[in-house]
């Protein structure tokens, strides 16, 4: 390393601290695909910086959330510069570590209107390998760590460090659910644990039954996400199914992390897991309706939150599903 940039606030800890890989992104929103060899007209472009753990520390900070990101080491170029600005302006703190060694990576993102993310990305190991060597001193103060599983055995040191200091971890396990050894590995160390089965990517399951593995893991708090189909959330004995707005689909990139960031938010603010959940769900099916990743505020959110479809049910003890009445909604959208 040669060279380091710090953005820190003197005397505010960060609610949220994310650990993970740090990229630039260019998100173009279609309307289609194109054809192999064929173009299409871009209706808008945004940037950002991805992945997911710097999603969610940047859509926190636009609801007043105190933030932190704990990232791997980028070049010293002109794309490694314009990533430690954006995460200033975000006022996300952390320290950006520059190497010569390093070309600062690049995410191309293309979304079209059926929801649907086509992505091109670069992840050398050489670059993933310097969170190894990342400080974590930023974790102490803080209220929750999240972790991506896509960052491989590198997220151990900081949810092992997290453990010390006794603070919850939010691990987003994505489709590695499947893997039996990342379910130990991963979410035998979380506390909280987002996972998705997407019917899009012919995927097939009983979300309960995937929240009930993971609870076996260790996890205290199972968040699977089901694309269109909303959502379902187990914790404890208590389950809450989501289910997902009709909405105007533009743009589905971040779209599960989102979801992460709406339902961090409100597990901060001590809110009742149902409270939490409907945000989340709001968030999400709200972010699909504009291009990149602004946010709605907070009071858009609980509008559409509040109208959301819950249903709401307790594991028995034999291991069953006991049924309740389904929340009161209001939204003429549900689905």
């Amino acid at each position: 390393m040669h060279r380091r940039e710090s953005n820190l606030k003197p005397g505010t800890s960060p609610a949220y601290v994310g650990f993970g890989m740090l990229t630039p992104v260019a998100i173009l929103v279609v309307d289609e695909l194109p054809a192999h060899n064929t173009g299409a007209l871009i209706s808008a472009i945004s940037e950002f910086v991805f992945d997911d753990a710097a999603i969610v520390a940047c859509l926190l900070r636009q609801w007043d959330v105190p933030t932190a990101i704990i990232g791997t080491a980028v070049g010293d170029d002109s794309r490694g510069r314009a990533l430690a600005r954006q995460l200033s302006e975000w006022e996300v703190q952390g320290e950006v570590r520059f190497s010569e060694n390093i070309t600062t990576p690049l995410e191309v993102d293309i979304s079209d209107l059926t929801g649907a993310r086509t992505y091109f990305w670069k992840r050398d190991p050489h670059v993933l390998a310097t969170l190894d060597s990342a400080d974590l001193s930023l974790l102490k103060g803080a209220r929750i760590l999240y972790v991506d599983w896509y960052d491989g055995d590198h997220i151990l040191r900081a949810m092992d460090e997290a453990a010390r200091l006794k603070i919850p971890v939010y691990l987003n396990l994505e489709h590695a659910h499947a893997n039996a050894d990342l379910v130990t590995r991963y979410a035998g160390r979380a506390s909280l644990c987002q996972a998705v089965i997407d019917a899009a990517q012919k995927e097939e399951g009983d979300p309960l039954e995937l929240a009930n593995k993971l609870g076996k893991a260790g996890v205290e708090t199972a968040l699977i996400t089901l694309a269109g189909e909303g959502s379902l959330v187990l914790q404890g004995g208590e389950i809450l199914r989501v289910r997902a707005p009709q909405v105007n689909v533009v743009d589905g990139c971040g779209v599960g992390a989102t979801y992460s960031a709406g339902f961090i938010y409100g597990w901060l603010q001590g809110w009742p897991l149902e409270q939490s959940v409907r945000f989340a769900a709001a968030a999400a099916s709200l972010k699909i309706t504009r291009p990149g990743l602004q946010m709605s505020t907070v009071e858009e959110i609980q509008t559409m939150a509040a109208g959301l479809k819950v249903e709401s049910s307790s594991i028995l003890s034999e291991g069953k599903a006991h049924s309740r009445r389904p929340r009161q909604s209001r939204s003429k959208h549900n689905v």
